[in-house]
């Protein structure tokens, strides 16, 4: 290993609890975040019921990865004041207010942005509905009957889902769950404060607690399917009637090869927020993520669900990648030339939260829901959802998995 000066920075917040990252979010509402920004309002649940076939719905459920997690962030920048040279969209001219992003979720955490992956796909049903909380795993989606336990405030996000199937008929539910199971903030603490404090690889010892945790974690994903069939059966919806897509999750640091900064020094740490050695970045980026969606596709096959392969979705456009740059107030960001996941937003970086850090940003959640979009439209089998080199999220297109 390189021999690395020390550093003070401020490491004492990267913890497991402050870093509740999902790849590394009061009463409950019936329905967490309901119309698209942009739709009519959502009916009464007595104008519904009066009516002889309720409005379709599409409903996200799970972690971080699908409520939308980072949505306030148009790629990356170094510069800290006003708007972050155009890419931070919570600045309101003199300050900064989340909530214009994640609306009322950001005070619980839950953080369900505006561009969220169901709300990127308007095409799916009449009405898009975010059950999502950055932070859950498989254990808040269960029905309380059935021993799911509440999150942030609010429900079992399948009790949720059964107040929405009693006023919706729901036609898609996108699920995005496991990534918390397997303890993802853990794995990120662990590779950063060995690239930071103690010049060690993390990838060993974290694939062994990774496989450790592994079956439990499939477990609860397949708990999580058979309580949403066990809602929407009680709603009185046929099987045939809607469909569950489960998805895996996209790598949000490049290959050693394809980083943008050197692996000696600091520049991963103080200008890229990528602060990784290279033969750990290689082990995330081509064994262990294709090894979670490769698990979570068993799981969907198992169950009889869609399955929706996210691993190559930011391929070139991750954090610190070569083919991206950081946004500069003579340089503002762009959906082709900036990142589309969120740095390290901590340290010599820190401008929002470090919850939002290795996320899909604004142009990331477009592309997500761009593959959702494009996923619907195919109304059966397995597919891969990847990028166009150069191109904004209109270049998504889908491969048979």
């Amino acid at each position: 290993m390189h021999t690395r000066r020390r550093t003070s920075r401020l490491l004492a917040p990267l913890t497991v609890a402050a870093l509740a990252l999902p790849l590394a979010l009061a009463a409950t509402p019936a329905r967490a975040d309901g119309p698209t920004a942009g739709s009519p309002a959502a009916p009464s649940p007595a104008a519904v019921s009066s009516t002889a076939a309720n409005p379709t719905a599409a409903v996200a459920m799970g972690d971080s990865y699908i409520s939308g997690e980072a949505g306030r962030w148009k790629g990356n920048s170094l510069t800290t004041s006003t708007s972050r040279a155009g890419t931070d969209r919570a600045w309101t001219g003199s300050a900064y207010d989340p909530s214009r992003v994640y609306g009322a979720s950001a005070g619980n955490g839950c953080d369900r942005s505006d561009v969220a992956e169901i709300r990127r796909a308007p095409t799916t049903a009449q009405y898009q509905i975010n059950l999502a909380c950055s932070g859950a795993t498989s254990v808040n989606i269960p029905r309380a009957a059935s021993g799911g336990q509440s999150y942030k405030g609010e429900a079992p996000q399948a009790d949720q889902l059964a107040q929405v199937a009693r006023d919706y008929n729901v036609k898609l539910i996108s699920l995005s769950i496991g990534g918390n199971d397997l303890g993802f903030a853990d794995v990120i603490v662990s590779c950063v404060e060995d690239y930071e404090i103690w010049n060690s690889y993390c990838h060993d010892d974290q694939q062994e607690a990774v496989d450790s945790r592994m079956a439990g974690a499939m477990a609860g994903v397949a708990k999580s399917i058979d309580e949403i069939r066990a809602v929407m059966t009680q709603a009185g919806q046929a099987p045939d009637s809607y469909r569950i897509v489960l998805q895996s999750y996209p790598s949000p640091i490049p290959r050693s090869s394809e980083n943008r900064y050197p692996e000696s020094g600091w520049s991963r740490t103080s200008t890229g927020g990528c602060p990784f050695w290279n033969q750990d970045a290689d082990w995330a980026r081509d064994r262990l993520v294709p090894q979670i969606s490769d698990r979570l596709a068993r799981v969907a096959a198992a169950k009889g669900v869609q399955f929706l392969d996210l691993r190559d979705m930011l391929q070139g456009r991750e954090v610190c990648s070569t083919a991206t740059r950081l946004a500069t107030p003579s340089s503002p960001p762009t959906a082709t030339g900036s990142e589309w996941a969120r740095f390290l937003d901590f340290g010599v970086t820190v401008q929002g939260t470090i919850e939002e850090s290795f996320h899909p940003n604004y142009y990331g959640q477009q592309a997500l829901g761009r593959c959702l979009t494009l996923l619907d439209a195919k109304g059966s089998g397995n597919w891969s959802c990847r990028n166009t080199a150069g191109r904004d999220s209109t270049g998504m297109y889908l491969t048979a998995r």
